[in-house]
């Protein structure tokens, strides 16, 4: 395999190559040449105005359903879902039937992935079942592969289930991975609890049903001293309590959703059942908050939540709908769309690429010369629009889909293998 690329600016600050245009050649898989005017005769091109070239992209939260749930999503499609949408690395919830619970389910759905050109990361449950009772064999799954510990779309509720499951890991400097839901405020309710649910009549979710949480794992891990992620804070107390967490020592990390960046609960006002998300859409200050939050690095990495449904699980009352939106082919698109007039490509890809790498132990990636090719190629020009019914999951709960958004994602090389979007 050859691969040409040509005229694309390198955003890599870890390269020494970093903010120049130039050419880079590909060959079996390494990165053979980094110069400008590079001559080839029968190699893959790959050129565009305002091309941009960054170290593979990681989406640190995405659920592929299979096994059990097929019928929303499996392993195929989902993988063909983040090439499409520029990761070279996802790390898949543990919510399948049965749950990512022990090393043969571990290793199954590792299996399944081998051979693709987006690496699969699977977080073990941190409970048999993720049914939150009692933990699960977390160092047997670490063994076989298993990236980081989450009960997933149904976080921790027990304290002191919570504060043995971070305990637990210190054992091997592992990660507990929380949804910051707290299910007994949460109950019933539709969206968030605000003027716009007033309006509306819709049952309410208190912010404290975040911050009470937030508060909770932060507290259980400067007591165990652990490692703790949240994923998908969505309110700016969220973010102020972390940030100072953060400050005082604590070993917390966080993520937000592309959805959360670009929505408010404003949203909401069309009954749409494509926009009730868990943890839900916030207020517009929220929404700040997290862009400035993303910005000054309190927030540390993307989780796409990426929650494929069939259209039998949406297309109903608002209350039996299921939670959740498939967006993570547009992910980038929406990240950019939303936070470009404030921060800049640079630390977007920051938070795409080397922090979640570090955060959940992934391998160091740069682009030199020698090193393994984990490239994503991409536009922050001009704008793309996946047309409805187009996508590569099998979800069809995205809301974004038929929309112009900016930026444009061309496509991945990672593990000798070459996906470009058509």
């Amino acid at each position: 395999m050859q691969v040409h690329i040509r005229k694309a600016r390198v955003i890599d600050p870890l390269s020494a190559h970093h903010d120049k245009v130039t050419d880079l050649l590909v060959e079996d898989g390494v990165i053979t040449r980094i110069a400008t005017g590079i001559k080839t005769d029968n190699a893959t091109v790959i050129e565009a105005a305002d091309l941009c070239v960054s170290t593979g992209w990681v989406d640190t939260f995405a659920d592929y359903c299979e096994p059990g749930y097929e019928h929303k999503e499996t392993i195929k499609s989902g993988l063909a879902t983040a090439a499409a949408g520029g990761f070279t690395d996802v790390l898949i919830t543990p919510n399948t039937r049965p749950a990512l619970t022990d090393r043969a389910t571990i290793g199954y759905v590792q299996q399944k992935a081998t051979g693709n050109v987006v690496n699969l990361h699977p977080i073990g449950a941190a409970t048999r079942n993720a049914d939150g009772k009692e933990l699960a064999e977390m160092l047997d799954m670490r063994t076989q592969g298993a990236i980081a510990f989450s009960d997933g779309w149904h976080p921790i509720q027990n304290p002191g289930l919570m504060m043995k499951a971070l305990e637990y890991v210190t054992a091997f400097n592992g990660v507990v991975m929380q949804l910051p839901v707290d299910a007994a405020l949460s109950q019933g309710g539709l969206m968030n609890e605000g003027p716009v649910s007033v309006a509306l009549g819709m049952a309410g979710i208190p912010q404290l049903a975040e911050t009470l949480m937030v508060y909770r794992d932060v507290e259980l891990a400067r007591y165990t001293r652990s490692r703790l992620h949240i994923s998908g804070i969505t309110t700016a107390a969220s973010a102020d309590m972390i940030r100072k967490a953060k400050a005082a020592g604590v070993n917390v990390t966080c993520s937000v959703t592309p959805y959360h960046l670009a929505l408010t609960d404003e949203a909401m006002r069309g009954y749409d059942s494509n926009y009730k998300v868990a943890p839900p859409l916030r207020t517009e200050a929220d929404r700040k908050a997290l862009v400035a939050a993303l910005k000054d690095g309190t927030i540390d990495c993307i989780g796409s939540h990426h929650h494929p449904h069939e259209w039998d699980a949406k297309q109903k009352e608002l209350e039996y709908a299921s939670e959740g939106m498939a967006i993570q082919e547009l992910a980038y698109n929406i990240l950019w769309d939303s936070i470009r007039k404030t921060i800049g490509i640079e630390r977007l890809v920051e938070a795409l690429t080397t922090t979640p790498r570090k955060i959940f132990g992934l391998r160091e990636q740069s682009i030199a010369k020698g090193a393994q090719a984990s490239l994503t190629l991409f536009t922050t020009t001009g704008n793309y629009t996946l047309a409805a019914g187009k996508g590569r999951s099998k979800g069809v709960n995205n809301p974004f889909a038929g929309q112009a958004l900016a930026g444009q994602v061309l496509g991945i090389i990672n593990n000798n293998k070459v996906h470009i979007n058509k």
